[in-house]
């Protein structure tokens, strides 16, 4: 995990933490310019509760660094335009309290802001920062690995059924083989079962017959016996 003097001292570390701008007002409100995207250098200095000079001669010693991150300070033409958009979104009574730079005048994004937070070292609140992205950070390792032991187990897991399907395939080879053979056992038994029908039913027609012929012969007894006896 990183350290405090790390994220100081290493621009990599930095720029790996640009993202969690949200940190900043989890530590304390930070007050915006009307447009609601950018502040001054006063501004940034009283968030973190330090002189505007200790902030400008952080912004001096880091000038590409907070460029990059948002940073422009504004002269001429470009100001006077940037202060009337401020007086435009400004309430109609705090147009006249909305200060304006003379000559020029140093805007800074919460990119920024987050960026010298990480730079600022003689500031509680910028340590606070600090701390909370830290902290965030080491929270999100222990969530990336808690799924990686999880991913570890559910890995293990397919591996322990994937043994146990290769043992089972031979079991269930050898139950369809049997099933087979009960199947031809048992067409078998039909079609013997179906012979079986088929002579019980000629019997059952000889039988009739035979009945048939019993009953001729029983009448023609009767008849004979009432001859002899005329």
């Amino acid at each position: 995990m990183p350290t405090e003097v790390a994220l100081l001292e290493s621009h990599a570390l930095r720029v790996e933490q640009m993202g969690r701008v949200d940190v900043l007002d989890k530590v304390k409100s930070l007050v915006m310019l009307p447009d609601g995207v950018h502040v001054r250098t006063e501004d940034v200095a009283r968030y973190f509760e330090v002189s505007t000079a200790s902030v400008r001669r952080l912004t001096d010693r880091h000038q590409q660094e907070l460029i990059s991150n948002g940073m422009r300070v504004l002269r001429g033409s470009e100001l006077q335009s940037f202060h009337s958009d401020m007086m435009s979104l400004w309430g109609e009574g705090e147009v006249g309290s909305y200060p304006q730079a003379a000559t020029q005048l140093r805007l800074h994004t919460r990119r920024t802001v987050l960026n010298i937070a990480m730079l600022l070292r003689d500031s509680d609140i910028a340590r606070c920062v600090r701390t909370y992205l830290l902290d965030a950070e080491e929270d999100l390792r222990e969530s990336v690995a808690s799924l990686d032991r999880r991913v570890t187990r559910v890995e293990g897991c397919l591996v322990g059924v994937g043994n146990a399907l290769q043992e089972l395939g031979p079991v269930l080879s050898r139950m369809s083989h049997r099933l087979d053979v009960l199947d031809r056992k048992l067409d078998v038994t039909h079609q013997i079962v179906g012979a079986i029908s088929l002579r019980l039913t000629d019997v059952s027609q000889d039988i009739a017959r035979l009945d048939t012929r019993m009953d001729d012969v029983a009448r023609q007894l009767k008849d004979l016996s009432r001859g002899g006896l005329g």
